[in-house]
């Protein structure tokens, strides 16, 4: 039996989601989307593909701040990528090519080649006269589990695909304007959620409560899924890379480093919590859905 959209249990915060998004290529532009099927690893088609250099090792914002202006579009069939000044370029769900090895961060993962033509695409985007790129996009093998860290998930087995870690990330609308309060009380422009590229983002809960959350339940058309918080979020620099124009500067990072350092991961920046999917594989996710959650108690 399904489960009404607006039946939750009582818990200490009721929330709303107000926000969707998915990153079909690690370190790309996102995809806002009003609905999308939740799935063992995260959200459909999330970090499903990424790009490697000629070592097979991925490369992201990081050192790539151009990755940010590469805006994908997943269509019935195919996804649409477009940068300035490139044509599109098109890649079909349903086809890759030879299977290879690749490194994401230290997990060597099997995955698929796309092909010469998105190949070339990718480096003639990237290179620089001054610093050519051979870069391939690959496709991530489902054939195969890659588990997040049991030492955060309490020893759950949750896949991810080519995410940094985990498979979902969640943050609030109060984080995000607590930050921009700061930011702009300093003389700087606000801060877009899209800097921090989070899976799930909500509403109707205080500033930074997602740290101190436990389970979210979120109401569904085919039930309740559930999420399960699990690790803050380290901040790396791609924050401080402004997605309309992957120009960086430092403001979003040092005005976190004045309130955000978080004991738990080491004194580490911390923005958006991460999480786990507990239940509601193939359940929509939508814009709108009530979420419910109780406290942690460590």
């Amino acid at each position: 039996m399904s489960t009404s959209e607006s039946t939750l249990p009582a818990a200490d915060v009721s929330a709303q989601i107000s926000r969707l998004y998915v990153y079909p290529i690690k370190s790309c532009a996102g995809v806002q989307v009003p609905s999308v099927l939740l799935t063992e690893t995260g959200l459909e088609f999330d970090r499903a593909w990424m790009l490697v250099d000629e070592d097979g090792s991925f490369v992201s914002q990081r050192e790539l701040p151009r990755m940010a202006l590469i805006q994908p579009q997943i269509r019935q069939y195919e996804m649409v990528l477009r940068a300035p000044g490139m044509l599109a370029l098109h890649i079909a769900l349903d086809a890759v090519e030879e299977p290879l090895q690749v490194k994401v961060w230290d997990d060597e993962v099997r995955a698929y080649n796309m092909g010469a033509v998105a190949a070339q695409w990718f480096s003639d985007f990237l290179s620089t006269k001054e610093a050519p790129r051979k870069l391939r996009l690959v496709r991530f093998d489902p054939e195969q589990q890659r588990l997040s860290s049991l030492k955060w998930t309490g020893g759950i087995e949750a896949s991810n695909q080519f995410a940094d870690g985990f498979p979902v990330l969640v943050i609030s609308e109060a984080s995000l304007d607590g930050l921009n309060e700061r930011l702009v009380a300093a003389g700087h422009a606000p801060a877009a959620m899209e800097r921090f590229r989070p899976n799930v983002v909500v509403s109707g809960v205080d500033a930074h409560d997602e740290d101190r959350l436990d389970e979210m339940l979120i109401a569904t058309a085919e039930g309740h899924a559930r999420l399960k918080m699990v690790k803050p979020c380290p901040r790396c620099p791609i924050p401080n890379i402004d997605p309309a124009t992957a120009i960086s500067s430092p403001e979003v990072s040092d005005t976190l480093q004045g309130y955000r350092k978080v004991d738990i991961v080491g004194g580490a920046i911390a923005f958006g919590m991460n999480a786990i999917v507990l239940d509601g594989v193939d359940f929509e996710l939508r814009v709108g859905q009530a979420a419910a959650a109780d406290y942690r108690f460590d």
